[in-house]
């Protein structure tokens, strides 16, 4: 049974920083593209950052690029989401996702498995 478990979420003050992280178990992580989405209340789920099963190749929304970073550690089954210079926009449940493929995808249909969600407040 694939799971992914997520950590990390909280209130921060706006400037602040976050870091957040899932680990997956039940499946070979290293061969598993990851992705982090969000929801805030009342949107659908938007992507936030992808990472290919290598770290290789990264991508990220426009509204998170260059505050965000992505990352793994394939010995411990983790993907992280380091937020930085966090706004109140920011603030939405945050979900990992787990792909049966090696890349980086940005599609939420892309995904097989996802974890439980970690809330994420900024205050202003």
């Amino acid at each position: 049974q694939v799971q992914l478990v997520e950590s990390g979420g909280g209130l921060v003050q706006a400037g602040g920083s976050l870091r957040v992280s899932c680990v997956v178990s039940g499946r070979t992580f290293s061969r598993s593209g990851m992705g982090w989405f969000r929801q805030a209340q009342g949107k659908e789920r938007e992507f936030v950052a992808a990472i290919s099963w290598s770290g290789g190749s990264l991508y990220y929304a426009d509204s998170v690029r260059g505050r965000f970073t992505i990352s793994r550690d394939n010995a411990k089954n983790t993907v992280y989401l380091q937020m930085n210079s966090l706004k109140p926009d920011d603030t939405a449940v945050y979900y990992c996702a787990s792909s049966p493929n090696i890349r980086a995808e940005i599609t939420t249909g892309a995904y097989d498995y996802w974890g439980q969600g970690t809330q994420v407040t900024v205050s202003s």
